[in-house]
């Protein structure tokens, strides 16, 4: 599957949620990440995050595509990171 995923989380917990997610996807650019990721890995990067975040300040979202075939990316200015998994 592939994803992009989008945190929030407050500054005493963005360092910790930018590991994990590094961990499994690529960085995109501030709190942004894609990229695709097994089922397994999916279950175990949301309890990692969900087991981090305060969920009375932070928040995470997840756009989840199960094939790429209807998906289109297209970035403007500055690339944070050109390492992509997108095409």
């Amino acid at each position: 599957m592939f994803l992009i995923l989008v945190y929030d989380f407050n500054e005493k917990r963005v360092a910790k949620a930018l590991k994990k997610c590094r961990k499994y996807l690529t960085w995109v650019q501030n709190s942004v990440f894609e990229g695709e990721i097994s089922q397994a890995n999916y279950k175990k990067l949301i309890k990692e995050l969900t087991t981090i975040m305060n969920k009375e300040e932070d928040s995470l979202i997840i756009y989840n595509f199960e094939t790429i075939n209807y998906f289109k990316r297209e970035s403007f200015g500055l690339e944070k990171n050109e390492n992509t998994q997108f095409i």
